[in-house]
């Protein structure tokens, strides 16, 4: 198979949360044991940093690989979900997976994956560790991709754990309430194994210092022991807060004995999206009008977006926007602004809302605006409709950022 044809193997043939939604998840981390077995265990054959969380998990994950790459250490980055393209998922030093490893790794192992009936993100998983292990890196950063305790990257035995934040986000399958969620994202702490958490949180706080005592786990809390912040070249507001988390992390490896001087902090802050390639984090399209997409996509990070828009200078704001057809738009209507004008879309994959649906339901809340045929369709009226002073916003869903980046 070509490359192309591969990667629409992977889509087509086997389950994906990001496009089927629950019916793709598994109960349990047996397919993905048995993977790992099959290839040799690759996990175990580097270093590795697990990061968690509801928001932010992403941002975190790529600056910590951006400093360690800055420290010269050989890095790996395992993030979900792509913008563009697959590859965008299995990086080091910013450099995706090639195509030709993405293309050998199916063929090779095609039958075992057939006949194990293996998830879209088990096998990507399996992938990702088996690219890490035979490019001997020094260290991995390996991003959750929905939960914790279940979530397919939960083999690894990392040198720390990180959980960025909890907020109500996949209910319907991590819980209906933050200490429900937290117990589930405290599933990648590891016994004697250093956990960060990036925020406080009343309700979440003490499920975390629980599963830590149970653990032996050293515990810090990054925005109670960090109090300096830094520049980053994210330049999203609610940054300020995955920085103290990376540099709270950052302190935790150097006491694992990795060398990162305070230099290599402050320029891998500064320059994540040249070493890590990272996009869509409060990303300027265009300066006139100002085009910003941004992949928050649930109440708290969309919270921090619309603050960070109300900081913005403009006549009149555009917001092109689409969601997933499980998203609770009940949760994001009072932070919505009602003032804007909307350009509703649905999202290119089986889970996306119909735009009709999204202008009826959002019109229940006073919130109007038109319904287009596709994500590129209402971006292009959004131009064409915005003055040279306006501001345009794209979001909603990061399937609707991955269209127009």
């Amino acid at each position: 198979m070509t490359y192309k044809q591969t990667v629409d193997w992977m889509f087509s043939q086997l389950p994906i949360y990001q496009r089927q939604g629950p019916s793709a998840l598994k109960k349990d981390l047996s397919n993905t044991l048995k993977l790992s077995q099959h290839l040799n265990f690759p996990e175990r054959h580097f270093k590795s940093v697990h990061v968690a969380g509801t928001n932010g998990k992403g941002s975190t994950s790529h600056m910590i690989a951006s400093v360690l790459q800055e420290a010269g250490y050989h890095v790996g980055l395992y993030t979900s979900p792509h913008l563009k393209d697959f590859r965008e998922r299995i990086k080091i030093n910013g450099v995706p997976v090639s195509r030709q490893f993405v293309v050998d790794f199916i063929k090779q192992n095609q039958s075992f994956l057939e006949v194990n009936q293996l998830s879209f993100f088990e096998m990507t998983v399996g992938m990702a560790f088996d690219y890490f292990s035979k490019h001997s890196v020094d260290i991995a950063i390996v991003e959750v991709g929905l939960g914790g305790r279940l979530d397919s990257t939960n083999i690894i035995l990392p040198e720390i754990s990180v959980i960025t934040n909890i907020g109500l986000d996949h209910t319907q399958f991590l819980g209906n309430t933050l200490e429900e969620i937290a117990h589930e994202k405290g599933g990648i702490i590891k016994p004697n194994t250093t956990v960060v958490i990036g925020e406080t949180q009343t309700e979440t706080q003490p499920v975390f210092e629980r599963l830590a005592v149970k653990l032996n786990s050293k515990i810090v809390f990054a925005d109670q022991e960090i109090k300096r912040t830094l520049k980053s070249d994210l330049k999203g507001a609610y940054q300020t807060k995955n920085i103290k988390t990376v540099i709270q992390a950052i302190e935790e490896l150097r006491l694992k004995g990795l060398k990162v001087s305070d230099s290599n902090l402050k320029e891998g802050l500064k320059n994540v999206v040249r070493n890590t390639s990272l996009l869509g984090r409060w990303h300027v399209l265009k300066k006139r009008p100002k085009v910003v997409c941004d992949t928050g996509h649930n109440r708290e990070g969309l919270i921090y977006v619309m603050r960070q828009i109300k900081d913005e200078s403009f006549e009149r704001l555009h917001i092109v926007f689409g969601v997933v057809n499980d998203k609770d738009i009940g949760t994001l209507v009072d932070i919505l602004p009602k003032e804007a004008i909307y350009y509703f879309c649905k999202p290119n994959i089986p889970r996306g809302k119909e735009a009709m649906t999204l202008k009826f339901d959002l019109a229940d809340y006073g919130i109007f605006g038109e319904a287009y045929n596709s994500v590129s369709e209402a971006y292009k009226e959004a131009l064409s409709k915005a003055s040279s002073k306006d501001f345009i916003f794209v979001g909603g869903s990061t399937f609707v950022v991955g269209e127009i980046i």
